[in-house]
């Protein structure tokens, strides 16, 4: 079933590049709006407003009440789904994008579904994804739907109040492809902002900032050993660590995503332009891209004015 299962998984890989398109606008409420936040529906205002005119109606009707007007036909979209006959409601994570047609057979609830403990055990170990749609800035990629911290780390929301983090591919082409890195362990505390992630390289070490805050709930033990991984695959299998973040609303009004990513990492790129021009003259950039290893190619860089720059620490 396990492989049955990441099978399944991999469907978002291969989603159209024509966006997300949110559950709301697939079960028929809505006609159009896409996701933008990786099917995160706890954080979405969207959604949250939808939720409370839905709960409005339905309690309007129960008291005999008319409801009129196109926000008069909002019903919560599970309640829509119920109608049809069971083996054609589609499962929450068909509706996510995330495997095949799958029956819900519990009634959307889903905290009491074997299926979905089952599903978020294998993601939760298994599933990185390798993101489709990406955001290029002077040839650095960020993949949308990842929150950005001015530290260069980042934030992918997931399924109950959980944040995947690891490190942009800045910071990892600036910095050079690590040794190790060394998150804190499983129950440990992290703080958004304060510097609780280890980088080594060679006699070099630095430490970045979360994101987030809050308990972490699993680490990547890769990285221990491979901290090249990250470095090869930021935005997926070289992810750091998971946190359980209960503050989540708040830390993401520091972050940074879309237009705002795309800004901040256009400035980023300036700043480190002038600093390589600095020590190296104007050819520093190889034909008009920054190398993958800036610091291994001009150490006179100085790996603390590059971690103090730019991680910010």
């Amino acid at each position: 079933m396990g492989k049955r299962m990441m099978k399944s998984i991999r469907l978002e890989n291969r989603m159209s590049q024509a966006g997300r398109p949110c559950i709301w606008v697939q079960t028929g409420i809505v006609r159009r709006k896409n996701c933008e936040i990786d099917y995160a529906c706890k954080e979405c205002r969207f959604e949250r407003a939808l939720r409370r005119v839905a709960r409005k109606n339905a309690s309007r009707i129960k008291s005999g009440q008319a409801v009129q007007g196109k926000s008069g036909r909002i019903v919560a979209w599970e309640e829509k789904m119920k109608a049809l006959p069971p083996s054609k409601r589609p499962c929450i994570h068909h509706l996510k994008q995330r495997i095949d047609f799958r029956a819900c057979t519990n009634d959307y609830r889903c905290g009491s579904c074997e299926f979905d403990q089952y599903f978020y055990d294998e993601y939760r170990v298994h599933a990185v994804v390798k993101p489709i749609d990406i955001l290029e800035v002077e040839g650095f990629k960020v993949p949308q739907g990842y929150y950005l911290h001015r530290g260069h780390t980042w934030a992918r929301i997931e399924e109950g109040g959980l944040a995947r983090v690891g490190f942009d591919e800045f910071a990892l082409r600036v910095l050079g492809p690590p040794d190790r890195v060394e998150a804190p362990l499983m129950g440990k505390v992290v703080k958004q902002g304060r510097g609780d992630i280890g980088v080594f390289r060679g006699h070099h070490k630095a430490m970045a900032l979360s994101p987030v805050s809050g308990v972490v709930t699993a680490i990547n033990p890769e990285l221990r050993e491979k901290g090249s991984l990250a470095h090869r695959e930021p935005y997926s299998e070289g992810w750091v660590m998971t946190v359980h973040a209960d503050g989540l609303r708040e830390d993401l009004k520091n972050l940074m995503i879309l237009d705002e990513s795309k800004a901040f990492l256009g400035d980023e790129v300036g700043r480190l332009y002038r600093m390589m021009e600095e020590v190296a003259g104007p050819l520093a950039a190889d034909g008009g891209q920054l190398g993958q290893d800036i610091y291994g190619s001009l150490p006179q860089l100085g790996w603390d004015r590059l971690v103090q720059g730019f991680l910010r620490t």
